[in-house]
């Protein structure tokens, strides 16, 4: 006879199973006092940033009657605030995962502490990445960004990644929110460029992509490598047993290797503020640009000396560059300049036209005496010249075919930083709202 049986299926409503000691317990309630910090930061962070934002519009003297840009503004705001909000609890399990696991931190206190390192990263970050994102859009999109087109583009990029976030955090998929928010940009230029007529190839900085690209590509790499290092290294100098094994019941490893996992979380907690959130402010300050231009299009606190010395150095870089090349001013050579960040094809008339732009900033810079007195009318236009004439540099400063000077390369790239800190800078108050909007979501995740 035979006496073998199997287990019947458990019938509907059964008690769900029992969590093992090992594994940490996740499914505790928020408490009243959670809550209540969570709205708390969330009010601070509205109210410091609305007070901010008006205050910034009203000393600018920015006055309109057309209250279509504000409300584009503030839905342009909430989304990429949005796209913020989602990475931090989409990568939340990235710094957190081994404390958990291990038993090193509650889940609850794991997720508060990563969420303020992450908010310290994004307030003390440095902007560069920010404005390196920016760079892989199309010109003429940067150009006129303020346009229907333009508030077409930023929609469209960051509600695609905010979807491709939830979605892979739905599915319990791990994915970079930075090659998300890479692609949805990408996406943008290929479509742009074929909306327009052209190769959709020719709607994307590849070079700039590419010098992307191999950094999300070998970050993994680079990685794995030093973690197999490290813990090779581990198992040839610490010979405890106890420490290459899974947590048993609730018991935390010692306390310094406990000590190590909560300094790793909160390493990877600061980094991915600090680079993480630096996207949404490349993107945030774009959408100011465009809606508010006469308060953030240019750098209104650059000290007036500043100011003198950048007009005097257009004026040393513009005659430096005409001692390089013939003087054969194309008709329209912010056009010329256009073209060539679209196609990166050198033509003859590319130097005399990067030449005529940079005497044109000079020329306007002097003559107003202050970027805070630039007239509203001007500003647009004057910040497009310095965003032509800095990207032009970056990359003709790379191609030896250009034929410059040493004179005229050493003054481009002085004038280019000058320019750099005219147009590519990020308010206090815009650090503060993404920092928040980072910090509670990783708190959520």
């Amino acid at each position: 006879m035979n006496t073998a049986t199997s287990a019947a299926p458990p019938f509907r409503g059964a008690a769900p199973s029992p969590v093992p000691a090992s594994r940490p317990k996740l499914d505790q309630k928020t408490g009243p006092m959670t809550i209540l910090v969570f709205i708390g930061l969330l009010a601070i962070g509205l109210l410091f940033s609305s007070y901010s934002l008006v205050s910034d519009v009203q000393e600018a003297g920015s006055v309109t009657t057309n209250w279509v840009p504000y409300l584009l503004l503030g839905v342009a705001l909430f989304i990429a605030l949005g796209f913020e909000f989602v990475n931090g609890f989409h990568d939340t399990a990235n710094a957190v995962a081994t404390v958990i696991y291990t038993h090193s931190l509650p889940p609850n206190v794991a997720v508060i502490w990563s969420g303020f390192f992450n908010f310290l990263g994004v307030l003390l970050s440095s902007g560069a990445v920010a404005f390196g994102i920016i760079s892989l859009l199309p010109v003429e999109l940067i150009l006129h960004v303020g346009s229907s087109a333009g508030f077409a583009m930023v929609f469209a990029l960051l509600i695609a990644a905010i979807l491709w976030n939830l979605g892979t955090w739905w599915l319990g998929l791990p994915a970079s929110s930075s090659h998300t928010l890479i692609g949805s940009i990408l996406g943008v230029g290929i479509a742009n460029a074929l909306m327009h007529g052209r190769d959709g190839t020719s709607g994307v900085d590849w070079a700039q992509a590419t010098k992307i690209g191999y950094s999300l590509l070998l970050s993994p790499l680079v990685g794995f490598g030093c973690a197999a290092l490290l813990l090779l290294a581990l198992r040839a100098l610490v010979k405890r047993k106890e420490l290459y094994e899974e947590p048993k019941g609730n018991q935390p490893p010692p306390l310094w290797i406990r000590a190590l996992l909560v300094l790793t979380c909160t390493g990877v907690s600061f980094a991915h503020g600090s680079n993480d959130g630096q996207k949404g402010m490349g993107l945030i300050m774009l959408i100011l640009v465009g809606t508010v231009p006469m308060a953030y299009a240019l750098n209104r606190a650059m000290p007036v000396d500043q100011v003198v010395q950048f007009s005097a150095l257009a004026q040393v870089t513009q005659q430096s560059m005409r001692n390089t090349a013939s003087i054969v001013v194309p008709n329209d050579p912010r056009e010329t300049l256009t073209t060539y960040l679209r196609t990166k094809e050198l033509t003859p008339e590319l130097v005399p036209a990067l030449s005529a732009v940079v005497g044109d900033i000079g020329t306007q810079v002097k003559e107003h005496g202050s970027l805070a007195k630039v007239p509203a009318a001007a500003v647009g236009n004057m910040r497009n010249d310095m965003y032509l004439a800095s990207e032009t540099i970056r990359i003709v400063d790379k191609n030896d075919a250009a034929q410059l000077s040493p004179d005229a390369k050493a003054n481009l790239k002085a004038f280019k930083s000058k320019i750099d800190d005219a147009t590519k800078f990020i308010p206090l108050w815009v650090k503060v709202a993404v920092a928040i909007a980072l910090g509670l979501g990783t708190m959520v995740g």
